[in-house]
């Protein structure tokens, strides 16, 4: 009765079902370790701007300093603008399309942080930063380095980048160019009109991750159902066709005289005049009319 489940058509069938369940089980599971990634994220994040600020040059002398370890902390600099501003082009916030301004901030001691300023839309005219004596609080950045795929920023002195590459970026500028920079949240004296807007923090939220596993995972369960429907009623389909289940298993020539013996054991009469006739025929003698 099963044995037509071994057929060449049917296990591709159970192949193909097999294949699909384990990679929906496994593009659900890569859903949760990207929730679980999300979670350390807003951890991280959480835990380190609620962290006192401290002058960028206590953060930098600290024993075993780390710009990833040090991302998302808060600091304060003082010193002033220098007139040279990189734009950071292809961005947007609160949808609108624009850039990010960056200017380097240098401080007494000779060292020169990288401010991203914030954000101008498109149409409206990057403001010079203000000149004098400044001092900024803001948030640490580790350095965007270029992701496999993306272009390269191209020439020695840059003005319009894709991306705050601190190695592009530091020897165009004096002193010695800090390895972080920040995201500028204020400034004392401020920054007149709107523009350039700070950067907002990022949104602390899970995501998507946890429905789209869960929709993986039923996804998966409905592949499993629709194959032990399919199997079921094929074999129900079977059943109907041959309620004894030997049919299927005997020869050709054994179904045929098996067929033939129904046939004349269903009317005895009928089938003795059958095989009376064709031993008449046999020996030679005409059928009786």
């Amino acid at each position: 009765m099963y044995r037509f489940l071994f057929r060449p058509k049917w296990i591709a069938f159970h192949l193909l079902c097999l294949g699909a369940v384990l990679l929906m089980i496994n593009l659900g599971v890569w859903q949760l370790r990207r929730l679980d990634e999300r979670k350390e994220f807003n951890a991280e994040v959480v835990e380190r701007s609620e962290l006192p600020p401290v002058s960028i040059d206590e953060l930098l002398a600290e024993p075993g300093f780390s710009p990833e370890e040090a991302t998302w902390r808060r600091v304060t600099a003082s010193g002033v603008w220098l007139p040279q501003q990189v734009t950071v082009f292809n961005r947007s916030q609160d949808g609108l399309a624009g850039d990010n301004v960056v200017t380097a901030l240098e401080q007494d001691n000779a060292t020169t942080v990288l401010v991203n300023r914030g954000f101008v839309p498109v149409g409206v005219d990057q403001p010079p930063a203000p000149s004098g004596d400044v001092t900024i609080i803001g948030t640490v950045r580790n350095t965007q380095g270029r992701r496999r795929g993306e272009l390269t920023d191209q020439g020695l002195a840059l003005t319009e980048v894709r991306r705050i590459d601190l190695d592009r970026l530091s020897p165009q500028f004096p002193g010695t160019v800090a390895p972080v920079y920040l995201d500028l949240i204020a400034s004392e004296p401020p920054t007149e009109g709107d523009y350039p807007a700070p950067i907002p923090p990022p949104e602390l939220s899970e995501g998507p991750h946890l429905s789209y596993a869960m929709q993986w995972f039923i996804f998966s369960a409905a592949v499993v159902v629709g194959w032990v429907l399919a199997v079921r009623r094929s074999i129900g389909t079977r059943r109907t066709e041959n309620p004894d289940g030997k049919m299927e298993q005997m020869s050709r020539p054994a179904r045929q005289s098996l067929h033939i013996s129904d046939e004349v054991g269903s009317d005895p009469v009928s089938g003795a005049q059958e095989s009376s006739e064709r031993s008449g025929v046999a020996s030679g003698e005409a059928p009786a009319q």
